[in-house]
């Protein structure tokens, strides 16, 4: 099944044409047969990181948002606290899935990830670093299996029409 899948990046520095963890994400939804649907890259301030997500949010066309950026412990990260207040639910398994894999790579530094994902209005919302590794472990190891309507025993994509069940 393809879905519609928004991608944000944050970050004070990079622009979209030095963006190569978006683009990395990009290319991966693609070969997955998903379709982007928007693109987008804002400063590291949480308003307007929660602008550009509750834009795509509201969005019903909007199946999936994925965001690279601003999860690490500076002052100026704040991705995570933008974008929690927004979640109707947490999907805590995968930032603790995510801090798993990451450790087999860049070891204890994994601790400082605050990558999280959630639901909003009906959409799934990835909250992801904005490294090139961080990106390509998320997509590669959790993220794709989860849009594949194929994975069991469950997926992602299955439930897509029982989120906003009353």
């Amino acid at each position: 099944m393809s879905l519609s899948i928004a991608l944000l990046t944050v970050s004070d520095t990079r622009t979209l044409a030095e963006d190569r963890s978006g683009d990395a994400l990009l290319e991966r939804l693609s070969a997955a047969g998903h379709r982007l649907v928007d693109r987008a890259l804002v400063p590291d301030d949480r308003y307007r990181i929660r602008a550009a997500m509750s834009q795509w949010i509201a969005d019903p066309a909007v199946q999936v948002v994925i965001s690279s950026g601003g999860t690490g412990l500076t002052g100026r990260d704040g991705t995570p606290e933008a974008v929690a207040p927004l979640l109707d639910k947490t999907i805590e398994g995968f930032g603790e899935l995510f801090r798993v894999l990451s450790f087999e790579t860049i070891g204890t530094s994994s601790l400082q990830s605050r990558c999280l994902a959630g639901v909003a209005n009906g959409t799934v919302i990835f909250v992801l670093p904005g490294s090139l590794d961080a990106v390509q472990t998320a997509w590669d190891r959790l993220i794709a299996a989860q849009l594949d309507a194929t994975t069991l025993p469950c997926n992602l994509v299955q439930l897509l029409p029982r989120l906003l069940e009353v």
